[in-house]
């Protein structure tokens, strides 16, 4: 029989004798079905930006052409044209060490006399807002002052070494694997034992080996290296004429191996924007793309080289945070161009083809795979720590100069940075997910029109963190990867519902406050944590609610699983575990069927004799159709008026 969850409606009930209740005669009376938590309305859309597409105009990313040499004209300084209310160049044109001749309407261009040392009584810019530009080179002092033994091999390392290369190690228990794959080389594996290397000599290949010369891996370095059309940071460099910190303050520590890479030509070596940091930032998203399963650990090896530079005393923040929205976009203006459709989908292919070989792995153990790392053999193998560092490294040192709580945009073509990463997902879906986890406003340069400055692609790797209307989630299995099994960590709030439909697996890991409820139709709903379902109803009409959270799953709504194909499973832990695996329900928990699936957890193993309390609710009402225990055949239900134990036989 189907039940509408829009109507509530009488159910009777029969239940076999095994399941017959010890007390409550609720239980044997006439059940009472509530309705399916409200229909909260269409989904949330998020608008394209009005302002002019980075990738619609990536192209216009160029110097030397007399077309593309203003704030208006090319697409990388018009992203970055927020650094203008911080400081203003001595022109504002592409020109420094730079010549063009006219072209139709645009003006011939002549190099700036821009002499690149502030300070040496030669035409300069002009500092904007001081306290801004004061702090942005004063971290650089401090950064360096204070670099560790560690962080100054890393920041010679990733100066030297192909910046390809240097942020494969994010790849951790892949890493060997996918640099063999790639037939990766470097000459440049220890820091040099003195100050006389000459720089830029590494004499490997940075990306390794692309197209037909490497047949099973040529794909996946094609498309790293595509990933660097129409990104040069040349343009912005010679357009805004910013210093290196080292330039400004002779407190500046520069790392001592480096100091002969400092360029004779401080003209055309501008500070703003770090070409290091773009080009690792764009890479890094290049490999998540290839290889989501170690997505958050390559975004966040790419924002690590950044910060490198930093302490190299190579460049600033600001510098640092115009390369990684430089490098983010870039990235997605090339993989969100439908001539690279095939290509995307072969680096993929080969990928995932290439490393489980190397592996011994499968569809099924791939992504455990690349998540077995350790602090001993992965650097990025806390997620707590890359979390708090990719966020302190979105905005590295830089303090809001302005208001906090502006609106947020989404880049038109963003949404294509997560679509490996959550393919379960809608375009419009995935949009939504960065509107959600954007980084506060108010920070300098990053609050550009399009929104590219405050994507926190770490963040939107797990999920939503805000519902609103019905979000709608369809998950199918047999398409393996994140289709089949997925775990959101963020925080969610909003006042929406979410529909769980497909036959994949979704877990729920945040403390999450969402109030518009929860309806399973299909597959498996995981609550990993306490407040996993927010402060809405749960209604269970055709899938598996899994309760595995450290400590009793707390449903602040009512909970209801209807009669069929309907699951309720509690992986219990344990006294060891407190009350690992257990429901709780605060209003009432209405069971008209299905099944009760108790599974443990964490080494435990309960004997017969034992008791069991699985579900405390406000109310419990109704009877399951099915009990199952692991390791028991003989178990007796004791349906309470608020709770549900189990003798276990």
């Amino acid at each position: 029989m189907h039940l509408t969850p829009a109507r509530p409606l009488i159910l009777a009930l029969s239940i076999a004798a095994a399941l017959s209740a010890c007390g409550g005669s609720d239980h044997d009376e006439p059940l009472v079905i509530p309705a399916a938590p409200a229909d909260q309305g269409a989904p949330e859309a998020v608008a394209v930006p009005s302002a002019t597409a980075f990738v619609d105009t990536a192209a216009t990313n160029q110097r030397g052409d007399a077309r593309y040499a203003t704030v208006d004209t090319n697409a990388a300084v018009r992203l970055l044209s927020g650094f203008l209310s911080v400081w203003k160049p001595l022109t504002l044109l592409v020109d420094a060490g730079v010549s063009a001749p006219a072209n139709g309407n645009f003006p011939a261009i002549v190099p700036s006399t821009w002499s690149g040392v502030p300070g040496d009584g030669t035409p300069d810019g002009t500092v904007l807002n001081a306290a801004v530009h004061q702090a942005n080179i004063d971290y650089v002092v401090k950064a360096t002052t204070n670099r560790t033994a560690d962080q100054a091999t890393l920041a010679y390392l990733d100066d030297r070494r192909g910046k390809g290369y240097s942020v494969t190690d994010g790849m951790g228990p892949l890493t060997a694997a996918y640099r063999a794959a790639a037939q990766q080389t470097t000459t440049i594996t220890s820091v040099a034992a003195d100050a006389t290397t000459v720089l830029y000599n590494d004499g490997g290949n940075n990306t390794g080996v692309g197209g037909s010369a490497n047949a099973s891996f040529g794909s996946v370095v094609d498309l790293v290296n595509l990933v660097g059309n129409n990104a040069s940071t040349e343009p912005s460099k010679r357009f805004f004429k910013y210093a290196r910190p080292y330039r400004w303050s002779s407190s500046v520590q520069v790392l001592p191996a480096l100091v002969p890479a400092k360029s004779t030509t401080p003209p055309t070596d501008g500070g703003f924007t770090s070409g290091h940091t773009a080009e690792g930032v764009r890479d890094a998203i290049a490999m998540a793309y290839a290889v989501p399963e170690r997505f958050q650990e390559m975004v966040s090896r790419g924002l690590e080289l950044g910060e490198s530079r930093i302490l190299a005393g190579m460049h600033s923040p600001l510098d640092v945070i115009s390369g990684r929205m430089l490098g983010t976009a870039s990235a997605a203006a090339n993989l969100a161009d439908p001539a690279n459709a095939d290509k995307k989908a072969a680096a993929v292919t080969q990928a995932h083809s290439a490393l489980m070989a190397a592996t011994g792995t499968t569809d099924a153990t791939f992504a455990a795979y690349a998540q077995s790392g350790t602090a001993a053999n992965d650097r990025f193998a806390d997620y707590a720590t890359n979390k708090a560092n990719y966020l302190r490294r979105s905005t590295i040192g830089m303090t809001p100069a302005g208001a906090t709580n502006a609106a947020v945009a989404v880049p038109k073509g963003a949404e294509v940075l997560l679509e490996t990463r959550q393919p379960y997902l809608s375009a419009a879906q995935r949009r939504v997910v960065l509107k959600t986890t954007a980084l506060p406003s108010g920070y300098p340069v990053m609050d550009d029109a399009e929104g590219w400055g405050r994507l926190n692609l770490f963040a939107a790797a797990d999920g939503y963190a805000s519902f609103s209307g019905n979000v709608t989630i369809v998950m199918d299995a047999s398409k393996g990867g994140f289709n089949a099994v997925d775990r959101w960590r963020n925080d969610i709030s909003g006042s929406g519902k979410l529909v769980k439909q497909g036959s994949g697996t979704l877990k729920l890991a945040g403390a999450n406050s969402w109030t518009g409820g929860t309806e399973l139709t299909a597959g498996t709903l995981e609550g990993d944590s306490v407040a996993a379902f927010g402060a809405g109803d749960v209604y269970n009409s055709g899938g598996t609610l899994v309760a595995n959270a450290p400590a009793a799953l707390k449903l602040a709504g009512k909970y209801t699983q209807l009669s069929g194909s309907t699951t309720l499973e509690l992986d219990v832990g344990g006294s060891a575990a407190g009350s690992q695996g257990t429901l709780t329900v605060s209003g009432t928990a209405t069971i008209a069927g299905g099944t009760l699936r108790i599974k443990f957890a964490n080494g435990y193993k309960p004997k017969a004799g034992d008791v069991l309390t699985v579900i405390t609710a406000g109310s419990l009402k109704g009877k399951f159709s099915t009990i199952t225990v692991d390791g028991f055949s003989n178990v007796t239900p004791n349906y309470g008026a608020t709770t549900l134990t189990l003798t276990l036989g």
